[in-house]
């Protein structure tokens, strides 16, 4: 007897779009080698005559507003839009150990307090795990249901006959459908899992969050499809060497995508930061020392202190080394070529080595008039004068160029204690702070005659 012929497709495993037979590239999306096979269920044909929907105008749409559900876990609300939505679906990503279990963990406590019934629902952990970890972030779990499996079936059915207001799945990798053959975490069973849970979640009106794996990349694992299926897209950021986390939106249906929220790692958990430049800068940066220089930046909408380090010593070897942590190298070494060319300061005869201190990552081209100081006062051996702040964009002809949000950076470093700031000339009519001393400057050289003289 012979058996029944199993039917497979091909889809790409950036789009998720679904071809009958392999090609090199995907004609979705363009990417190259992307595609895997895959068994597919068979499809049940269509009822026959058409379907009648709903038609309205946008006028004649009534409009009601939503009440959500506040965590009172500031720092989380803020990235999610303010509150959780009925039906809204947030996609959170990260690195493996970063915390994302914790964070959630510790919102399905905030939420079961206010007598929000969650559904905790994971496919890593054993029941014992969990408890051990709500034990040391003293979540007491009194309104928390949990339950271990790997299946679709199993958590939908659960989601059916209780009454739960935030539904977390942890993780959305390891969920499989029985009507795919292939492993959980492949594309197939990642789109329909998720498709499922998400028709669900706006059938019911509750609340879903989906832990997604991440790629050595740093992009949530899966088709990209995935993304688009859901209202809010949340990776949870940090380092493994650094005690600090950063919340940060790429995708909000209902919110804001520029807030970030920022978190601390304690013995007993997450705990926010309600002042982040004090996270990154200490009061002994105040003080004046070469080839340091206090930065304001911007993370979203809220400005940060940041403390820029230089260290310039004579080349030992013939290609001088270019080192930077926290910053691009590229643009390290886009910005030494301009202080060589413009300033003449021989730069290309040492090593110089450049970081950000604390770890936080800064690709904000506001950096760039900072480093440059940085860089120029640890070659003089001169120091920047005390309690300043330095932020503009330098242009390749050594020109200062305007930057947005001048009046929050002043602010904030107005409000650490900072007397001088060195600014854009085009930005100096913005900024009304009267208890500082500001200085907007045109070109590197001016920035530097009032820095380090």
């Amino acid at each position: 007897m012979i058996g029944k012929k199993i039917k497979t497709a091909y889809f790409c495993s950036q789009c998720g779009a679904e071809h009958t037979r392999w090609q090199g590239q995907c004609r979705e999306c363009g990417s190259w080698n992307a595609l895997i096979e895959e068994r597919v269920p068979e499809r049940k044909k269509a009822k026959s005559g058409p379907t009648l929907v709903e038609r309205q105008t946008i006028a004649e749409i009534s409009s009601t507003t939503m009440s959500g559900y506040r965590s009172g876990i500031s720092e989380f609300d803020r990235v999610i839009g303010g509150q959780l939505l009925p039906g809204m679906v947030v996609l959170l990503g990260g690195e493996p150990g970063i915390g994302k279990s914790t964070l959630l963990l510790q919102a399905a406590q905030a939420y079961s307090v206010q007598g929000i019934p969650v559904l905790y629902a994971t496919g890593e952990e054993s029941l014992s795990q969990i408890k051990i970890r709500a034990t040391r972030l003293g979540v007491t779990g009194e309104n928390i249901t949990v339950i271990n499996t790997m299946t679709l079936e199993e958590i939908t059915e659960t989601i059916e006959t209780g009454n739960f207001g935030v539904v977390i799945v942890d993780s959305i990798q390891t969920v499989s459908a029985p009507q795919f053959d292939s492993p959980p975490g492949t594309i197939g069973q990642i789109r329909e899992c998720a498709n499922q849970l998400v028709s669900q979640t706006k059938g019911r009106g509750n609340a879903l969050f989906l832990v997604g794996h991440v790629t050595k990349e740093g992009f949530v694992a899966g088709p990209k499809v995935l993304e688009h299926m859901v209202d809010t897209v949340v990776y949870f950021e940090g380092d493994n060497a650094h005690l600090y986390r950063m919340l940060r939106a790429t995708k909000n249906r209902f919110g804001s995508v520029a807030e970030i929220g920022l978190f601390e790692m304690g013995q007993q958990g997450l705990e926010e930061v309600k002042n982040p430049s004090s996270l990154f800068l200490t009061t002994e940066n105040i003080t004046h020392r070469s080839g340091s220089v206090v930065c304001g930046v911007m993370e979203g909408n809220r400005p940060l202190l940041v403390e820029v380090q230089a260290l310039v010593t004579r080349a030992t070897y013939a290609a001088p080394q270019r080192v930077a942590s926290g910053l691009d190298s590229k643009k390290l070494a886009l910005l030494l070529a301009i202080l060589e060319k413009r300033l003449e300061m021989p730069v290309s005869a040492h090593d110089v080595f450049a970081s950000v201190a604390g770890g936080l990552r800064i690709g904000e081209p506001a950096l760039d008039l900072a480093v440059l100081t940085a860089v120029a006062s640890s070659l003089q051996n001169r120091p920047v004068r005390p309690k300043t702040m330095i932020v503009g964009e330098v242009g390749l002809s050594g020109e200062v160029r305007g930057i947005t949000q001048i009046d929050r950076r002043v602010s904030e470093a107005a409000k650490l204690g900072f007397t001088t700031m060195i600014v854009p000339q085009t930005n100096r009519s913005q900024v009304q702070e009267p208890t500082v001393e500001i200085f907007g400057v045109s070109d590197i050289q001016a920035a530097l005659d009032i820095a380090i003289g």
